[in-house]
């Protein structure tokens, strides 16, 4: 058998040596993943868009559940004053 570099077949430790590399960069880049979404970059936390009016994010919580209708038509009118 004819041996290179080191004295190891293939021409370094080993032929399949690349997998535990390529587990710790699958694992670096799924931790970076879960970092970056948690951190809010790519969580739109705001119940609103761009366009969205006060109106629409009102109705949009009365819609959820967050607010009961007294509620709502409370923050209505005082939107409307």
């Amino acid at each position: 058998m004819m041996r290179y570099g080191w004295g190891y077949p293939y021409g370094g430790f080993g032929l399949f040596t690349w997998i535990p590399e390529l587990i710790f960069w699958m694992i670096l880049v799924f931790i970076f993943i879960r970092l970056f979404r948690h951190s809010g970059h790519w969580h739109d936390h705001d119940h609103s868009s761009p366009e969205s009016t006060p109106l629409d994010i009102l109705k949009e919580r009365y819609a959820k559940g967050e607010i009961d209708k007294k509620q709502f038509e409370e923050m209505k009118k005082d939107l409307k004053d």
